[in-house]
């Protein structure tokens, strides 16, 4: 009788569980060798999570930004399963999922991506929108456009958290309002982009001034109801009207992962070695925002997309060395820049001795982006689209204004 195939299950979708899957799939298994692939994920579209902003201003559209998993792994060999783990029993080698099947497995990826705490601050669960996935996208444009269906004079905006997420949005979301829009982002620290460099925290600045965004430094939040949210700054809380407050600060270890006996740190972040398993459980590799990860230098790895895609490289090749029976590399993480969008038409690009902003940073940012995405299929058909999309629109302008009148 033959020997069943060994099973690798990653639990996790985005850049560290679809690029580990990808990656599987492209190294060189013998027929012998081959194991079965599953991948599972909550949703049924990957998200390409740093071009979520462009769909609040319209400039990207749902398929090019979350394409669907059936079609990024179609031919690969890997079989999707939509799902949520509902738990890991680690003896048996088994993963739990809601209304589902049990899953075994030989071998373990976890790259469940972070979630974002709203349990800080009285009135955040209820009132609060996210800005994470499709769906937190999707729920931020309902509220937006009824609001820019209301007769309403201003709409008022306040974003907790001027990290890159905060930042990003803020510029976003005043390009699309304009004069209608009252943006404020609410900072506890003394500054914007505290982990970033000099050139993109300056260039922040100029596009959230030029916006009109105020800013509220060193000033905690309260409280948020339904219409309004109460500032403490330097001892003294205020109480403010609004209409939508996004929160974007934070993250926590999903509840399946926080769960589990494995070591973590104090963030409940899952301990690896700089192979990128988990310590006493070497079947078990983890990546992404869920791991405690030093690499080979010792150098803390950040918990990034660009990290996640790199980790995601290594996760692949060990897993095809420790069933091959071939030595195993450890992680080295090479940071490559960093890219932000600033709004519409600017952007800002640190990396590789550039430093770019403006228009010419926004054509390298999509570029990079482009690049980046997670099949060649992907990209080219996304590719195209931004080729074709601006002279299809220039020739549909073209068409209108010579039109008779009727």
């Amino acid at each position: 009788m033959s020997e069943q195939a060994a099973r690798i299950c990653i639990l996790g979708g985005g850049f560290g569980g679809l690029y580990t899957a990808l990656r599987l799939s492209q190294l060189p298994w013998t027929k012998s060798e081959k194991p079965e692939i599953v991948l599972i994920d909550r949703c049924d579209r990957f998200l390409f999570s740093p071009l979520l902003y462009e769909l609040m201003t319209g400039e990207l559209q749902t398929w090019e930004i979350a394409p669907l998993y059936q079609d990024l792994l179609a031919g690969t060999g890997v079989r999707f399963c939509q799902g949520v783990a509902s738990g890991i029993d680690l003896q048996e080698k088994r993963i739990q999922l809601h209304d589902g099947p049990e899953i075994a497995y030989d071998r373990l990826v976890l790259a469940i991506g972070g979630e974002t705490p709203l349990d800080r601050i009285p009135g955040a669960a209820e009132y609060a929108v996210t800005f994470r996935t499709v769906a937190d996208a999707y729920r931020l444009e309902e509220q937006l456009r009824r609001l820019e269906e209301s007769d309403r004079e201003k709409i008022r905006i306040a974003i907790v958290g001027a990290g890159y997420s905060g930042v990003e949005l803020a510029c976003k979301l005043a390009d699309r309002l304009k004069q209608r829009g009252r943006l404020r982002l609410i900072e506890l620290s003394d500054q914007i982009l505290r982990t970033s460099t000099d050139f993109n925290r300056e260039a922040a600045t100029r596009a959230l001034h030029e916006r009109g965004i105020w800013l509220d430094l060193e000033t905690t939040l309260a409280e948020i109801t339904q219409d309004s949210l109460s500032l403490t700054y330097k001892g003294v809380t205020d109480t403010i009207p609004v209409d939508i407050v996004v929160w974007t600060v934070g993250t926590k270890v999903a509840e399946v992962i926080s769960s589990l006996p494995l070591k973590k740190n104090e963030r409940g972040q899952v301990s690896v070695t700089p192979t990128l398993q988990v310590i006493d459980h070497p079947e078990i590799y983890a990546l992404g925002d869920l791991a405690d990860c030093k690499d080979v230098t010792g150098q803390q790895v950040p918990a990034t997309a660009q990290a996640a895609m790199q980790q995601a490289d290594y996760v692949g090749w060990n897993l095809w060395a420790s069933l091959t029976g071939r030595p195993l590399l450890p992680f080295r993480y090479e940071h490559v820049g960093e890219m932000m969008t600033l709004g519409v038409d600017n952007a800002t690009l640190t990396g590789l001795g550039l430093k770019l902003d403006g228009p010419t940073a926004v054509i390298a940012r999509r570029l990079a982006y482009l690049y980046r995405m997670p099949t060649l299929d992907h990209q080219l058909r996304v590719g195209l689209n931004w080729i074709t999309q601006p002279v299809l629109s220039l020739l549909e302008g073209i068409t209108q204004a010579s039109s008779p009148a009727s």
